[in-house]
C-alpha cells in the first residue's frame, strides 16, 4: 500500500467508499466526491482504498489485479465500476468504448434554465499543459465532438453567508464521454455546475476542505446500466446521493 497515505483509518465495516454492487469479478462503488481515483504513491486513492478492502476481507495481497474501465472526475460522486480480473476488464471496457454503457448523472447549475429538456452540442478540447478544457471552434487543433441531452428537474437554491444562490437540477446522458464534458458544456452557457472553481462556479458547495482540491462540486454519477461481463445480465445500478446535496435521494 501507499507507503506515505496510513489506509489503516479504512476497516471492512468502513472502506472509505459504498459498495453498491459486487458479483464475481464485478465490483461498483459509490466513489465520494474529492478523491481521486488513482494517483501517486503516496496519495490518498479509490483504487488504493478498494485493494486495501480486499486485503482486509479477502487476504489479497497489494498486488492483486483491479481494472477501471472508467474514471470520474476528482471533485465528482457517483457509481463507478471494477474489475476483478483481466477477462472482466477488457469485456467491459468493450461495453464502454462501444457505448453499450448507460450512464446518467444528476447536477446543479448556477442559474435558472427554462427549458424541460434540451441538448447542448460543442466542439470542445483539453488546453494544452493544463487542467482545463474549452469549447472551440471545430477546426482547433485537438477539437473534438461533444453532445449531451439533459431533463430539467426543477429549481433549487442555497442559503450561505454570501447570501442565496439559486440554480438548476439536471439529470444528463452523455451520448460522448468527453474530458470535463459536462463541466465544460455547461459553463460555456452561463450554468457552471454549483462549487465548481475551475469553471467559474462562485457558488461553495459541499463539505470545507482543506485542499481546495479535494472540494465536492455538485455532479454525481447518478445511475450506470451494462451488461454483466460473465453472463447474459443487464444490470442496473443506481448510486444515491451524498448527505450534502440539495434535494435529497
Amino acid at each position: 500500500m501507499n507507503p506515505l497515505f496510513d489506509y489503516s483509518v479504512f476497516t471492512i465495516e468502513n472502506p472509505g467508499f459504498e459498495i453498491l454492487y459486487e458479483d464475481g469479478p464485478v465490483f461498483v462503488v459509490n466513489k465520494p466526491a474529492g478523491v481521486q481515483v488513482q494517483a501517486p504513491i503516496g496519495i490518498d486513492n479509490l483504487v488504493s482504498r478498494v485493494k486495501h478492502f480486499f486485503e482486509l476481507r479477502d487476504g489479497k495481497g497489494p498486488n492483486q489485479y483491479l481494472g477501471i474501465p472508467h474514471r470520474l472526475d476528482r471533485p465528482t460522486s457517483g457509481a463507478l465500476v471494477f474489475a476483478r480480473h483481466v477477462r472482466a476488464a477488457q469485456r467491459l471496457s468493450h461495453q464502454f468504448e462501444g457505448r453499450m454503457i448507460s450512464k446518467k448523472y444528476w447536477a446543479i447549475v448556477e442559474g435558472e434554465i427554462p427549458e424541460s429538456s434540451g441538448q447542448w452540442e460543442d466542439f470542445i478540447r483539453k488546453i494544452p499543459e493544463t487542467p482545463v478544457g474549452e469549447v472551440c471552434p471545430p477546426d482547433k487543433k485537438d477539437a473534438r465532438w461533444a453532445l449531451l441531452n439533459y431533463t430539467n428537474m426543477g429549481s433549487v437554491e442555497i442559503q450561505t453567508p454570501d447570501g442565496v444562490f439559486k440554480g438548476t437540477k439536471l439529470e444528463i446522458e452523455l451520448e460522448t464521454g468527453r474530458f470535463h464534458q459536462i463541466r465544460i458544456q455547461a459553463s460555456s452557457r452561463g450554468h457552471a455546475v454549483w462549487g465548481d472553481a475551475l469553471y467559474g462556479s462562485a457558488v461553495p458547495f459541499g463539505p470545507e476542505q482543506e485542499d481546495p482540491r479535494a472540494r465536492a462540486i455538485a455532479l454525481h454519477a447518478r445511475y450506470l446500466s451494462f451488461n454483466h461481463p460473465m453472463r447474459d445480465e443487464r444490470i442496473e445500478i443506481v448510486a444515491p446521493l451524498p448527505a450534502y446535496w440539495q434535494g435529497g435521494n
